[in-house]
């Protein structure tokens, strides 16, 4: 409780970050508006899909169904008023004033930013299911009308939607320009399944989990923000606070209403309008076998 304007997306990281910590299980109180952005971009997602011809229709006809029934009458559970609870933990957000990353090679190894500031990077990985589509822009916007990288940077968003977005708005021109290496979309060095680190590397990631060998072997691993990561790959080396401050106040928090902005399909031109072709009657009839 407590953040409950936080996007869908966001809160998905959030509990995926408890999930990589042993967590059993977590959710987050999220507010009416949230969730009904969420689920009206799900809705013109899966229509366009099954426009296009993606199998099963019924069975996502049947959950477009779903969601505009809740759309139409919308209920979140939530706590009783009188529930007691084991223990309640607060958080001031305020006293979090710099970033906080995880150290080799265990993820609860946790430091603030001015703790391992200078440590040497020799590769950058941004990537895995713990970033969304912001992330890129705001590492594209990091590495924009700067000299080339000075370590070996990954990138690989999660998803060919996020790939094809990113293309179209330019993201990979600047990533080429700046040196990066551009994965095919999925896991990628998070698991070490599509590519590996350099042997000993000292890397900095976004990825879920640091543990000894997951990204190459002997690889000493960072855990930490995609703002971070790639300002990494800028200086061979993590920066000082007020360096990392020097550049999100020039370069990401004036522009942060347009690079974290989500895949909210109904809302990219020309999207939903593909999706038309599945009428209301559509939907109702293949819902109903």
């Amino acid at each position: 409780e407590g953040l409950p304007d936080l996007k869908v997306e966001q809160a998905f990281e959030l509990t995926d970050a408890t999930a990589e910590r042993s967590c059993a299980g977590s959710t987050i109180k999220l507010s009416e508006a949230t969730v009904t952005e969420y689920i009206r971009s799900n809705v013109a997602l899966l229509k366009n899909m099954v426009a296009r011809g993606y199998t099963d229709a019924r069975t996502m006809l049947r959950r477009v169904a779903q969601m505009e029934a809740w759309l139409a009458n919308p209920i979140l559970m939530s706590a009783d008023a009188d529930a007691e609870y084991a223990e309640i933990i607060e958080i001031d957000l305020n006293t979090i004033v710099e970033p906080i990353v995880a150290a080799p090679n265990d993820p609860d190894n946790i430091k603030l930013l001015s703790e391992v500031a200078g440590a040497k990077i020799d590769e950058v990985f941004v990537g895995s299911c713990m970033t969304n589509i912001g992330h890129y822009r705001a590492t594209a916007k990091v590495l924009d009308g700067e000299p080339a990288v000075t370590t070996q940077l990954w990138i690989c968003p999660p998803t060919r939607m996020d790939e094809s977005q990113l293309k179209a708005e330019g993201m990979y021109a600047i990533f080429d320009a700046a040196g990066a290496r551009t994965e095919m979309p999925g896991c990628s060095l998070c698991m070490g399944n599509q590519a590996r680190t350099a042997d000993n590397a000292t890397v900095f990631s976004t990825s879920t989990r640091n543990f000894n060998n997951r990204m190459g072997k002997g690889a000493q691993v960072y855990l930490g923000s995609a703002e971070l990561a790639a300002v990494c790959s800028l200086l061979g080396r993590i920066p000082t606070v007020p360096e990392y401050l020097d550049l999100m106040s020039k370069k990401i928090n004036p522009f942060a209403g347009d690079l974290y902005r989500y895949l909210n399909f109904d809302q990219i031109s020309g999207f939903e309008d593909e999706g038309r072709t599945i009428s209301v009657d559509d939907v109702r009839k293949l819902a109903e076998v």
